[in-house]
């Protein structure tokens, strides 16, 4: 343990890859957000739109997890769950949530905190049907974050779906679909040299617009 508190105590790594100015940023943080993702694309990033969702419960717990990010525009970012599981309970009764994509390879990061909604149900739909159908029926096998008592149950549960929906379309479960968070909050990081870091927010304006602004490190 000694061995290992001694790491994380004296861990160090020097960020010095780019940097992030008010003048070169573009004014339109969805804009940003869409260099930053294909630039990590090209660089090859593992799963560049892997990210971390935080919700908070209605008794005021926090939590996150990964989730994908699967589509955005200039209205928000949409992921897909179940709707039952513990983030889908969360946003049911707290809207409110923040995104993390962190890119080490590149010294960055993007932070966007939000309201979230259900996508309407034809998106959902078009999305869930160009999944592969061992996804499809993994959904309806799911009950997500429910308690499981063995890896054969769960195992057992697909071979009957399987079996069930040979030789058939497989519909979306109803309790399965997309979520979209809605910015209200920009903020991209780049590392760089001594932690003297690019800290660069857009925040949501009353012309609906954005203010750009640095902040300390």
């Amino acid at each position: 343990m000694k061995e290992l508190g001694d790491f994380l105590n004296s861990s160090r790594k020097e960020y010095d890859l780019d940097e992030l100015k008010e003048d070169s940023a573009s004014g339109s943080p969805f804009d940003q957000f869409g260099l930053w993702m294909d630039y990590a694309i090209q660089m090859q990033i593992n799963e560049p739109n892997a990210l971390t969702l935080s919700t908070v419960s209605q008794d005021n717990r926090p939590t996150s997890r990964i989730v994908l990010l699967r589509a955005f525009d200039e209205h928000g970012f949409v992921f897909y769950t179940n709707y039952n599981s513990r983030k889908g309970s969360d946003l049911a009764s707290n809207p409110y949530a923040a995104m993390n994509f962190f890119w080490p390879d590149l010294h960055r990061q993007i932070r966007i905190e939000g309201v979230i909604e259900k996508v309407p149900n034809e998106v959902s739909d078009r999305y869930f049907f160009s999944r592969p159908r061992e996804s499809r029926i993994g959904a309806w096998v799911s009950d997500q974050s429910g308690l499981l008592d063995s890896r054969e149950t769960l195992e057992v549960k697909y071979e009957s779906m399987l079996r069930e929906f040979e030789g058939k379309e497989i519909p979306r479960p109803p309790h399965w679909g997309g979520f979209r968070l809605y910015p209200s909050l920009f903020e991209f990081w780049q590392g760089r040299t001594s932690r003297l870091h690019d800290r660069i927010t857009y925040s949501r304006n009353e012309k609906n617009g954005w203010n750009i602004q640095r902040l300390y490190p």
